[in-house]
């Protein structure tokens, strides 16, 4: 395996809900098929298990007080230009929550291929 340092990368966390939708699909998918289609590193989804936004109204996973709208977070991490560009794409789409961005390391580990690939790809998006 090779390992490939950048340094000039950034984590891109979305913030929704569960519920909310974008053209009559739940957004957290809408969201990931279009960083998908951008050619992203990757994405992941994660659903909160308690949580409450800028309305303080709670939502537990808790079989008690079971929500329907759970905390949705999509996290990217990619090239910082290109998390530029997915905000630009993903921003119009989300109506009520929120998006943090934060600088991070990243050692990419694979093959030589996928290594070449990568610079390739940075120095060709630069």
């Amino acid at each position: 395996m090779v390992e490939v340092e950048h340094w000039n990368t950034l984590r891109l966390k979305i913030y929704i809900g569960e519920n909310d939708t974008y053209k009559g699909k739940p957004l957290y998918k809408a969201i990931v098929e279009k960083l998908r289609e951008m050619g992203m590193a990757g994405a992941t989804v994660y659903r909160g298990i308690l949580g409450f936004g800028k309305k303080s109204k709670l939502h537990s996973a808790d079989v008690l007080r079971l929500s329907a709208d759970m905390p949705i977070i999509v996290e990217v991490v990619d090239r910082g230009h290109k998390i530029e560009k997915a905000i630009c794409e993903i921003k119009p789409m989300i109506k009520d929550g929120m998006i943090t961005i934060e600088p991070v390391i990243v050692v990419w580990v694979g093959t030589e291929e996928e290594m070449k690939k990568l610079e390739d790809d940075s120095v060709l998006k630069h």
